[in-house]
């Protein structure tokens, strides 16, 4: 590389970094006013690193609980405590470790994706727009928040194992190696990406003969710190004699027509907990670049991009086929099949999708068309941009910010109001999320949870099994999965965030109120008034409401006959 071009590619990177940096900007000046994701971000995962903290449990034995949730939540229903994510919010308040975990995913991302494709697919000293250009655009992608490196550092990890494979590695690659485990779930990307690698090691066995023990060693590593980390899954996945909710999971339900439709909505649009946002730019320049190969007869010098493509709808088609009927049989005989979810291969396709967006890119840049090429990354990034939290959740969701969502005064109002230990008794929510309560240091009958006893989901479902005999799909929810275990109300369906301004009435709740006051509880928090309360053996205590609060809170009384 030349000096100017050197000079050049240094500045662009700079100005990537600082692109970056002002993407996540808003988090840090708006700190608790900012807006964020509610739907498995503020409703779950946030309140859950909140709730452990707190319990004094982040160490806490095999068999130790959270007494906080449900009468006693299982500390492997909380994950490691040698996650990154967790120690951050150890360490931090909750809006910081959030901002700091954004910032640290993003920046690593780009780095990640700028380092494979400068050191693998556009090599070229010229074309260094268009591996940084990608990189953010890649960084910029609205990912699963909670998931940290587990889908944006698979390009980083990638790099890596390329480096170890070719005997090109350094400590560097082996400490990427090392020390990604500790900011990625092996569950929520890197058991596929994992798996992908050992097919390509499985490759190079079988057709060149290697058996390259230094590249099956670095996989090894990796798998074996992903367990350690993971050890408290490890243990209730394999070793635990209570059973979960999770064996109840019932996914295969669709037939082959649906599942076709599935696989090309998935391949078009993506999937919620993995956004590419390639619809509109990126899905356009692969048929271009395609119909070019194609025209120029070049599909054998091109066979990666062709190979990725394909790869990449097959992803969407195993992910369409795992709720598919015909795995029925199998997954009636095997549990595992119920309680893992495989379907999560398709996790594998923003690295795919942004791997195919350099190449497709560099393939126009190559034949002449580079005005085109930069102005297809400019797009890509310009698309992006109105999926920053502050922007997307604000103007778009019209979601309630941070502060809002968990209306701390609001609920220390009510427990002031209650006067007694927060441990004495036990609460529930009718039409907001119970993360609020438990954000707020309440002890829940209800809750959302990955992993939790079965034994509880059948005692907690006597309070709303008439709720959900008078609407199928909830029942179903429920029954069929499960892990939401809320109050289900058929009035409301699955809405769970009436904010302070809704007009909803509940006119014919049918609450199990002494299945309900037999497992502790004795207050309901609800975001709308129940009209027939008195019915339902609930008392209208008082009427919570906060200027910082989202939503009006009716307490309710349970009253034992």
């Amino acid at each position: 590389m030349s000096v100017e071009n050197n000079r050049n590619e240094r500045a662009y990177f700079l100005v990537a970094l600082l692109l970056i940096l002002i993407f996540v900007s808003p988090l840090f000046l708006f700190g608790e006013n900012a807006h964020l994701r509610v739907h498995d971000n503020l409703d779950s995962n946030i309140a859950w690193y909140r709730v452990l903290v707190r319990s004094g449990e982040l160490f806490g034995n095999a068999d130790t609980v959270i007494p906080q949730v449900i009468n006693g939540l299982p500390r492997y229903s909380y994950g490691s405590e040698w996650s990154g994510i967790v120690w951050l919010h150890a360490i931090f308040p909750p809006m910081l470790a959030y901002t700091l975990s954004q910032t640290i995913t993003r920046v690593f991302a780009f780095i990640g994706m700028y380092l494979f494709l400068r050191e693998f697919l556009v090599k070229d000293d010229h074309a260094s727009v268009i591996r940084i250009g990608v990189s953010v655009a890649f960084a910029l992608t609205p990912f699963w928040p909670s998931g940290m490196l587990s889908t944006l550092g698979q390009p980083l990890a990638l790099w890596a194992f390329l480096k170890i494979r070719a005997g090109r590695a350094s400590l560097r690659e082996w400490l990427t190696i090392g020390l990604l485990p500790f900011y990625a779930s092996i569950v929520l990307g890197f058991f596929y990406f994992l798996a992908a690698i050992s097919f390509l090691w499985l490759y190079d066995l079988i057709f060149k003969g290697r058996w390259n023990l230094r590249f099956i060693s670095s996989i090894a590593l990796m798998t074996i710190l992903f367990l350690l980390v993971e050890y408290r899954l490890v243990f209730a996945t394999f070793f635990l004699e209570e059973v979960s909710h999770r064996v109840e999971f019932i996914s295969s339900r669709h037939e082959l027509i649906r599942s076709l439709k599935l696989s090309i909505k998935n391949f078009v649009l993506g999937h919620n907990h993995v956004m590419t946002v390639h619809t509109i730019i990126i899905l356009p320049l692969y048929f271009l670049v395609l119909g070019l190969i194609i025209y120029r007869r070049e599909w054998k010098k091109e066979r990666l991009f062709i190979l990725l493509l394909i790869v990449n709808y097959l992803l969407s088609l195993w992910y369409a086929l795992w709720f598919n009927v015909l795995w029925i049989p199998l997954k009636e005989r095997i549990s595992f099949l119920n309680t893992f979810n495989f379907a999560r291969f398709h996790f594998l396709r923003p690295l795919i999708i942004y791997s195919s967006f350099a190449i497709g890119s560099y393939y126009l840049w190559r034949i002449g068309w580079r005005k085109l090429t930069y102005g297809i990354i400019i797009a890509q990034i310009m698309i992006l941009l109105p999926f920053n939290e502050e922007i997307h959740y604000r103007f778009i969701h019209h979601s309630p910010t941070f502060k809002q969502f968990y209306a701390e005064e609001q609920f220390n109002e009510i427990a002031q109001f209650i006067k007694q230990p927060k441990s004495s008794y036990r609460v529930a929510s009718i039409g907001i999320h119970p993360a609020i309560a438990q954000y707020n240091g309440f002890y829940t009958l209800d809750t959302y949870n990955n992993f939790y006893p079965l034994t509880y989901k059948y005692k907690f479902r006597k309070i709303i099994e008439n709720e959900l005999a008078k609407n199928h799909k909830l029942k179903t929810y429920f029954d069929e999965w499960g892990s939401r275990c809320y109050i289900f109300v058929d009035e409301l369906g699955k809405k769970y965030d009436y904010q302070k301004n809704a007009k909803k009435v509940i006119n014919h709740l049918q609450l199990n109120s002494d299945a309900f006051y037999d497992l502790g509880g004795r207050y309901i928090f609800s975001g709308v008034p129940i009209g027939n309360a008195e019915e339902n053996q609930l008392q209208l205590l008082k009427i919570f409401e906060h200027r910082d609060s989202a939503w009006k809170i009716y307490l309710y009384k349970v009253i034992n006959t």
